[in-house]
């Protein structure tokens, strides 16, 4: 999969609040851009892919009340397809990459927590959601984790790939890290799962914690840039490190798209007359 075309600005913005560097909270502003890929299932039009939604917002279906981003984001995405300002959601298929939760008042930076509300909220109107758990994102525990993982239409990779109307998912959550915190993993394991996933040759392969790009400034993990720039016509998606541009090409030609706190709606290209 290769994406063809990405807007520079943001079709859609939406207000809501998050943690302060400093302490306290502030107002950000969640953009939605939308770009072109060459290839997608032929009843799916669209690939919405959002990661690090941690903030609260007003909710419009429940008078205002806080909750968290992403819940919002599902009904605001789903109304706008519905209204036909985007494609409809029940063509659409969501890929999270991960850390989707935040402390209720938005004032504690990196604040962990149950996500599973928000992967709902998205499978309630899309197609189906795929994707991968961030470093602060639980599932409740064990047993739930795996009642959560059995629901129909919802894909929770931590190793694996998935084929999805004909599209290959693989997926590798968590980043790399001291394996007594939460949402860590050893290097040589971390990298080890991530091997074995690209030997079953994904299409879009979907981490929390992606490659850097060499020369560029832009953050990430450089052995992760060891092992997925090598396959060809790969499509990686990340988050957890934030970039001012959103798309990169590493040697070899493999494209990285961070998400971090953006969503980005890639549609089918539409052929040329």
């Amino acid at each position: 999969m290769r994406i063809l075309t990405l807007d520079d600005s943001p079709s859609q913005r939406w207000p809501y609040l998050e943690a302060a560097p400093r302490g306290g909270t502030r107002t950000a502003w969640f953009p939605l851009l939308r770009g072109t890929v060459d290839v997608l299932p032929a009843d799916v039009s669209a690939l919405l892919v959002l990661s690090d939604l941690q903030g609260v917002a007003p909710h419009r279906v429940f008078d205002g009340e806080m909750t968290l981003l992403g819940e919002m984001l599902a009904d605001e995405v789903a109304l706008l397809g519905e209204l036909g300002e985007l494609p409809p959601p029940g063509s659409v298929g969501v890929v999270l990459a991960g850390d989707l939760y935040s402390a209720p008042g938005a004032n504690v930076r990196g604040a962990s927590g149950d996500v599973r509300s928000v992967w709902q909220s998205f499978a309630r109107y899309f197609r189906w959601v795929v994707g991968v758990a961030g470093n602060h994102d639980s599932f409740g525990g064990p047993r739930e984790q795996t009642r959560f993982q059995q629901r129909p239409g919802i894909h929770l990779l931590d190793g694996e790939v998935v084929e999805l109307e004909g599209l290959r998912f693989g997926g590798v959550g968590s980043i790399i890290g001291n394996s007594d915190k939460p949402g860590r993993r050893e290097e040589a394991a971390h990298l080890r799962m991530l091997g074995e996933t690209l030997r079953e040759k994904p299409e879009l392969l979907v981490l929390h914690q992606g490659p850097d790009v060499e020369g560029t400034g832009l953050r990430g993990s450089p052995v992760i840039r060891e092992c997925v720039q090598k396959c060809t016509g790969l499509l990686v998606v990340c988050g957890h490190a934030h970039w001012e541009s959103p798309l990169a090409t590493l040697a070899g030609g493999v494209q990285v798209l961070n998400v971090d706190s953006r969503a980005v709606l890639l549609e089918r290209r539409v052929p040329s007359a």
